[in-house]
Order: C-alpha cells, then sequence, then structure tokens
C-alpha cells in the first residue's frame, strides 16, 4: 500500500487561522510528521488516535536531518494511507519542501501541498501595517537570515536601494548584522523596522525599531521575524509611544 502525503502549512500557530482544507486533512491524518514551530494548539486539532511524530529541530538540540525526515516520510507512506507533513506557517516559503518534494516524486508517493499563511503575512496583519503601499513599497522580498551549512551569508546589501519591504525570516542572532550591511550600503538608519515574536500566540510581541535601533536592541524571543522598510512604521499611538519609552530607557542606561 501507498499512502498520500499532504504537506501543510500550519500557519502561524493560532489554530483559527488554519485554512478549511488544512483542518480537514488533519482530522483525516493517519500519520502527521510536525516541525518545532508548530503550535501544540495546532496539534490539538489533529484527531485523537493519529500518530504524532516531532521531526522539529530546535536551538541548542540537534534535531533529525533533512534526508532522514524524507526517508521517514517514505517510510511512513507505506503503512498510513493519510500521512501529514505539517510545517508552521506556509509549506512553501522555507520549509525545505523542494527537497520533500523530490524524495516523494523519486519514491513514486502522490502528494499534495495546502498552503498555509506565512508569518510576514500574519505579523503584518497582527501589526495592522501593509506589506505593500502604493506610496511607499511596489513589491515584498522575503529572506532568510539562515543559510544551509557552507553557504556564504544572506546578502541583505544588495536590496538597501530596492523601493520594496524586507521581511527576514529566522533573524536570529543578526540584527545588528543586517542593519550595518543595508546602511552601509546607503540604507536610512532611520528606515523603520518591526520584529514580530509568536505572532498569533498568546505570548506575541512586537517591537518596532529602526536600522540604528536594531544595532542595540535585545531581540524578543524565537520564533521571530525582521520587517524593514517604510509600510513597517507603527502607526498606532499607544504602541508608538510605550516603544520610543523603552528606546529612551535603553539608550539611558547605556550612557
Amino acid at each position: 500500500m501507498r499512502g498520500k502525503v499532504y504537506l501543510v502549512g500550519g500557519g502561524p500557530g493560532d489554530p483559527e487561522l488554519l485554512t478549511i482544507k488544512a483542518a480537514r486533512v488533519l482530522r483525516a491524518a493517519d500519520v502527521v510528521l510536525h516541525d518545532a514551530l508548530v503550535s501544540e494548539a495546532v496539534l490539538q486539532t489533529v484527531r485523537p488516535h493519529a500518530q504524532l511524530i516531532d521531526v522539529g529541530k530546535r536551538m541548542g538540540r540537534k534535531g533529525l536531518a533533512q534526508d532522514e525526515i524524507n526517508r521517514l516520510l517514505i517510510h511512513v507512506a507505506g503503512y498510513a494511507s493519510t500521512v501529514v507533513r505539517l510545517k508552521g506557517g506556509d509549506p512553501l516559503v522555507f520549509g525545505h519542501a523542494a527537497e520533500e518534494m523530490a524524495a516523494l516524486r523519486n519514491a513514486g508517493i502522490e502528494f499534495e501541498i495546502v498552503p498555509g499563511i506565512t508569518a510576514a503575512v500574519a505579523a503584518a496583519a497582527e501589526a495592522r501595517i501593509p506589506l505593500t503601499d502604493r506610496g511607499s513599497s511596489s513589491g515584498v522580498v522575503l529572506l532568510t537570515a539562515q543559510q544551509a551549512a557552507g553557504k556564504p551569508p544572506v546578502g541583505v546589501a544588495r536590496f538597501a536601494a530596492q523601493n520594496a519591504t524586507l521581511a527576514i525570516y529566522m533573524p536570529g542572532g543578526h540584527y545588528r548584522e543586517i542593519a550595518t550591511s543595508l546602511i552601509a550600503a546607503g540604507g536610512s538608519s532611520e528606515t523603520p523596522c518591526l520584529i514580530a515574536s509568536n505572532t498569533s500566540r498568546d505570548n506575541r510581541e512586537l517591537l518596532w525599531t529602526s536600522l540604528a535601533g536594531l544595532c542595540s536592541i535585545e531581540p524578543p524571543e524565537a520564533p521571530a521575524l525582521l520587517l524593514i522598510g517604510e509600510v513597517a512604521r507603527c502607526r498606532d499611538q499607544e504602541a508608538a509611544v510605550s516603544v520610543l519609552a523603552a528606546v529612551h530607557a535603553s539608550v539611558e542606561v547605556q550612557g
């Protein structure tokens, strides 16, 4: 028997942001292989007797290598009718979907992609800002600050002069590096930035700053996403005031 594999986007964490199709597939799944970033609330939508397999990678703890996940997917599809590979956000955005699709094709296993709400869209919605704007941003560039072993660092500087919003996934501890690269390439130090942490979850946090502020800011808890560009300017007065006070306090402590 060969089962069917669904690569499903689990969205940012709020189960109400799952697509109807994603929720239906999760209720029908025999086996669910899920990433570490998939929220517990989303996992609770899986049918009670399904087999849950955590294949996620975590900071400070080695997880399964991608080749091992590929082999596990193929193995599970050999005994389960409906297999879900559940990923945070959207499976096609920094989700290793290319490797998994290639492995499934080579093994002759049927698969389907079920899109999910990606972090950049969820963060912008939570912050009540646009990702594009006719007056300031004609596009969105999706980047990641994390590269595979042996790959050179992401060259964010080449996007400094573009009329686009930069959405940087998994910024990790690279905030200062990102900011200095963009400023050195001609970006304004006052360019608005937003760091969104744990989007749509109970412990969510929005941190508004600028490129200059990124150089000294204490980053929030992962998972986080960094938005850079004029659209990332805080438009809510109450939030703007609270962040401005925090920035002043930080400057005073450093001084």
